[in-house]
């Protein structure tokens, strides 16, 4: 059984919320790795996600991964390797439309930055303004309640740290 955090809890530092988010990465490679291999075999596709069909299976495919674990323990293998949970404002797990709303704003870590490309930025230019995007973005919640991220605020969720219990 878990303990459940104080509501005015210290949250993770930036540090480990940004390896955290890194070591994501990582592992949802894998699995859109796996996920487009399936769909590219069984439409026979041999141009990999191209056309509307593929962006919305490479937009749903991680969008279940993280809804289904936020909405079960509040935890992917990543939050737990760095003791990180998800939970709502009393500290429970998200509920389906929270999660769901958590990972739809969470695109705002990319989307600014990739929308360059519209307007003809590419390469190291592109990249340079991702992630300059991206640290400004995590800079942010400096300066929101309990220096959580934008999205974490707007639709009601929290980071938390969640040390294992001791035996």
């Amino acid at each position: 059984m878990t303990t459940l955090p104080a509501p005015g809890a210290t949250p993770p530092g930036l540090a480990r919320r940004f390896a955290a988010l890194l070591y994501e990465g990582v592992l949802l490679f894998g699995v859109m790795f796996f996920a487009c291999f399936v769909y590219v075999v069984l439409t026979r596709q041999k141009d990999a996600l191209f056309g509307l069909p593929g962006y919305v299976f490479a937009f749903v495919v991680p969008a279940l991964y993280f809804v289904t674990f936020w909405t079960r323990s509040g935890q992917t293998l990543a939050l737990k390797t760095w003791h990180l949970r998800i939970v709502d404002g009393h500290g429970h797990p998200l509920g389906t439309a929270r999660a769901l709303a958590r990972y739809a704003l969470g695109w705002l870590w990319v989307l600014p930055g990739l929308s360059l490309w519209q307007f003809g930025v590419r390469g190291w230019a592109l990249s340079g303004a991702l992630l300059g995007w991206m640290l400004l973005y995590g800079a942010l919640s400096r300066l929101l309640p309990h220096r959580q991220f934008l999205h974490d605020v707007l639709c009601g969720s929290r980071v938390i740290t969640q040390l294992p219990l001791r035996s």
